[in-house]
């Protein structure tokens, strides 16, 4: 039933009729052949090598947005389904019904199910793998556990912070120096087999130059996302959940619920953010796998929530006769349930139906475009209004070349004044441009030029990386004139002209030294 309700949320406007500029880069890599790819791969982008070579064969079938974004929903039903499984096996089966859908309806869960990205991927490997740990504890075998956590973090090397909430979960259920060995070699061999991942995307550190430190705020930000991005709904489960965690610690050797579902919430996104005091490395969906353990948390605090109401209405206070189990003896001391099981987890399944309808505004809106970061469809309309073709196109940064590379219907028959060689055909994401001096010989021979920009850089407020950028913005300001132009979002398209004489006025103020 939760991977039955994740998918029809995941499939819920999964047509937005646009993508954003992190899922064009998918769509357009995707397209590439195998050497294109590995080409690009030796530059930029390798963390997620895997993930392109995996929509190579999906959009090989249909290149379109809805195809795109099919991997990411079906992984988020899977990562759904394999949540109620480790509720059901750590604790009872009512607790990961409860547990799956919670995870279904958290509108984190639903956005990112909904992106051409790799994330919900990352996600459905790292609850997989967890899932094959709690077996591999209980006296199964390591392998399948090793194979999927590896392959997880080739999707993206920041899985590999699920072994350091492995090894807390370990501790506290003390078990004997076999587990600790089978584990000890498993994740060895993990993090071996990422090394080369490790040596090359260092290499390539220079893509997240514009992240910051995280803060306290940022923190508690993430927890508003694992919990419920409502008042209501937030204190309600972070309630339940410090309920849950009262039964971390069972007996020596017992891997409990809690003891599994804490360290994957809490030692992941902690150690990222630590580590990014030092080199900024954060992103909460860099971390997205961390939402597994919240619902398993609320479900355990929930079914021990319903234990004691069921007691208390039985006038029995006495702790109950099993670990982990909430009954009452019957004569001879065989256990019975306080509550009628039906009626227990219909109740919890009615309380995750209403947390559901109070979210559904928040669920809604993130169907809406216009709450991603930005449109490229909406902008590729706006340039097929504006450009005929023979127009000589500017793009400020290079970055927002992406938006011809993914719907180049919009861009057909224009001039691109600084490209050199295509992003293919360069290895890039976004092609290759001139360099400074005949970039201004190149403008220096137009009297017009459309500029499809970043709208923050031509108002001066944020100021562009390397010379090539500061070039395309210096000439823009000092030798022409903006005339008409459209706005969407951070995106504009707009007409530049060379005045007949003199300088049209002063540039635009220079952002603050901090954003160069």
């Amino acid at each position: 039933m939760p991977a039955l309700v994740m998918l029809v949320l995941g499939l819920w406007g999964l047509d937005r009729g646009g993508i954003w500029r992190d899922e064009a880069v998918s769509f357009q890599v995707g397209r590439r052949t195998v050497p294109e790819i590995w080409h690009l791969l030796h530059g930029v982008d390798a963390v997620h090598g895997l993930y392109y070579l995996l929509l190579h064969a999906v959009l090989a079938v249909h290149p379109g947005e809805v195809v795109l974004r099919l991997p990411s929903v079906l992984a988020a039903a899977g990562t759904a389904g394999m949540v109620a499984a480790l509720g059901s096996r750590l604790v009872r089966p009512r607790v990961g019904l409860w547990a799956g859908l919670l995870y279904a309806v958290t509108p984190m869960a639903g956005h990112y199910a909904q992106e051409g990205r790799s994330y919900a991927l990352v996600a459905a490997g790292a609850t997989g793998a967890t899932l094959l740990f709690v077996r591999a504890v209980r006296g199964g075998s390591w392998w399948p556990y090793g194979v999927v956590l590896g392959l997880t973090c080739w999707l993206h090397e920041f899985a590999v912070l699920l072994l350091l909430a492995h090894a807390v979960s370990l501790a506290l259920a003390r078990p004997g120096g076999r587990v600790w060995r089978g584990w000890g070699c498993t994740a060895t061999a993990v993090v071996l087999a990422l090394l080369p991942m490790v040596v090359v995307s260092r290499g390539q550190s220079a893509q997240l130059a514009w992240l910051r430190p995280p803060t306290g705020e940022t923190a508690g930000g993430l927890l508003r996302h694992l919990l419920g991005p409502t008042d209501e709904v937030y204190w309600v489960c972070l309630g339940l959940a410090l309920v849950g965690l009262a039964g971390i610690v069972g007996r020596r050797g017992e891997i409990t619920c809690a003891g599994v579902a804490l360290p994957v919430v809490v030692v992941p996104p902690v150690a990222l953010m630590l580590a990014s005091q030092v080199s900024p490395l954060y992103v909460d969906r860099y971390v997205l796998y961390a939402l597994s353990g919240a619902p398993l948390l609320v479900a355990c605090g929930a079914d021990r929530v319903a234990g004691l109401v069921a007691r208390l209405r039985t006038g029995d206070r006495r702790v109950p006769a099993l670990p982990g189990a909430l009954g009452l003896a019957r004569p001879g001391g065989i256990p019975r349930p306080l509550l009628p099981s039906p009626c227990a987890t219909l109740t919890g399944v009615l309380a995750i139906t209403l947390s559901a309808l109070h979210q559904y505004p928040v669920l809604h809106k993130d169907r809406d475009p216009a709450r991603r970061p930005d449109d490229l469809a909406a902008v590729s309309r706006l340039a097929a209004r504006q450009l005929r073709p023979g127009d000589p196109v500017l793009f400020l940064p290079l970055s927002m070349r992406n938006v011809a590379l993914t719907y180049p219907g919009a861009f057909r028959g224009v001039r691109d004044v600084a490209l050199v060689s295509g992003a293919a055909e360069s290895g890039t994401l976004y092609g290759r441009e001139a360099g400074v001096a005949e970039l201004r010989r190149r403008l220096a021979r137009l009297d017009r030029v459309w500029v499809v920009a970043d709208r923050r850089t031509l108002a001066g407020r944020w100021a562009p990386r390397g010379p090539v950028e500061r070039t395309k913005a210096a000439v823009l300001w000092q030798q022409f004139t903006g005339r008409e132009g459209a706005v969407r979002g951070w995106v504009t398209v707009r007409l530049y002209v060379r005045p007949v004489s003199g300088r049209s006025g002063p540039p635009p103020p220079q952002p603050r030294p901090e954003r160069w």
